[in-house]
C-alpha cells in the first residue's frame, strides 16, 4: 500500500511540474494576425494597442503604415498621441491629394486611413471590402465605432454608399465636389445624362464594377447616393459639402444640390460651403478650419 501511495504522489508531482512549466497565456503566433478578417471579428473586440503591421514610413511628420487587408493595399497614419476613444477619418479616394484638412486632423489626434479599391465607384464589391477594413480597425486596433468619412470627387460614391449600408458606423461625412450620381459623372454629356463632359473610359469601368450589361441598366439603376438618403437622415448623420459652383466635371447642381435638397426634405442636416467661380479643382479650402471643426464637433460625441 505504501508503494502504491508513493507512486500516486510522484504522478501528482509530475503533473503539477508539467503544468507549472506552461505559460498561462501563450503568445499569439504571428501567423494568426494574417488570418482573414471575419474569423478575427468573431473573437470579440481586442483591447491591445498593437502596432500596425507592414512597412513603416513618414507622412507629413507622422508615422505611416502600409499593409494589406484581404489582399488590398491599406494605409494608416498614426497621430503623435491619439485622442481618447481613438477617433479616425477615412479618405474615400485619392489619398494625399489636397490633404490639409487630413493633416490637421492627424495633428489633433485622429488616425487617418485609406483602402485602395480603385475603379469600383462605390459598388457592392467596394462596400464589402470597406466592411472588412472597418472590422479590422475597430476589432483589432480599437478604433472608435463611428468614423468620419472624407469623400473627394468619385470618393463621394464610396463614402455615401458605404454609409448608407452602415449608418450606425458613421459619425459624419465631409464631401468635396463629390459624385453623388454616376449618371452625372462619368455619364454626363457623353451619354446624354448631364452637362459635364463625362468619361468614356470611366463609364466602361463603372459598368464592369456594377455588373451592368448595358447603358440602359446603368441609367435605370436607383442605387446612387441621391436615391438612398433615408438611412442617413434617420440616423441623423450630419453632412458637409464643399464645392466649386463652376465645376465642369462634377456639376454641383446635378450632385451636391440634388443631394442637399433631398436630404433636407428628409429632415437631415447638411452644411454647404460654395467656392464662387471655382472648377472641380482645387479641392478643399485654403484654410481647412471649417472642415476640421465640423469633424471634431461630430466625432466628439460619438464612441
Amino acid at each position: 500500500m505504501k508503494k502504491t501511495l508513493a507512486i500516486g504522489l510522484a504522478a501528482v508531482c509530475f503533473v503539477f511540474v508539467l503544468h507549472a512549466a506552461e505559460p498561462a497565456n501563450p503568445p499569439v503566433q504571428a501567423a494568426k494576425l494574417d488570418q482573414p478578417i471575419h474569423p478575427l471579428a468573431t473573437t470579440g473586440p481586442a483591447t491591445s494597442a498593437a502596432p500596425f503591421p507592414g512597412v513603416k514610413s513618414q507622412w507629413n511628420g507622422f508615422d505611416r503604415y502600409d499593409f494589406e487587408v484581404n489582399g488590398k493595399s491599406a494605409i494608416v497614419i498614426a497621430p503623435k498621441r491619439a485622442l481618447p476613444g481613438k477617433p479616425w477619418a477615412w479618405r474615400g479616394e485619392f489619398f494625399g491629394a489636397f490633404a490639409n484638412a487630413d493633416v490637421a486632423l492627424v495633428a489633433k489626434g485622429f488616425h487617418l486611413v485609406y483602402l485602395k479599391v480603385p475603379d469600383l465607384f462605390g459598388s457592392p464589391e467596394a462596400v464589402a471590402q470597406w466592411n472588412g477594413f472597418y472590422e479590422r480597425l475597430t476589432t483589432q486596433y480599437g478604433f472608435a465605432k463611428k468614423v468620419a468619412l472624407i469623400g473627394l470627387s468619385r470618393g463621394g460614391l464610396y463614402c455615401y454608399n458605404w454609409a448608407i449600408a452602415n449608418p450606425d458606423k458613421v459619425a459624419c461625412i465631409y464631401a468635396d465636389a463629390p459624385v453623388c450620381d454616376f449618371k452625372s459623372w462619368p455619364g454626363g454629356k457623353l451619354k446624354g445624362l448631364g452637362k459635364g463632359n463625362g468619361s468614356a473610359a470611366e463609364w466602361l469601368n463603372l459598368l464592369k464594377a456594377y455588373g451592368f450589361k448595358s447603358d440602359a441598366d446603368a441609367i435605370a439603376f436607383r442605387g446612387n447616393p441621391i436615391d438612398n438618403l433615408k438611412p442617413l437622415a434617420d440616423a441623423k448623420i450630419p453632412l458637409l459639402h464643399v464645392y466649386g459652383d463652376a465645376d465642369k466635371t462634377v456639376p454641383w447642381d446635378e450632385n451636391t444640390k440634388v443631394l442637399a435638397d433631398r436630404y433636407r426634405a428628409l429632415g437631415g442636416s447638411i452644411t454647404l460651403i460654395p467656392k464662387p467661380g471655382v472648377d472641380h479643382h482645387p479641392h478643399g479650402l485654403t484654410d481647412p478650419t471649417p472642415i476640421v471643426e465640423f469633424i471634431l464637433k461630430n466625432t466628439a460625441k460619438t464612441p
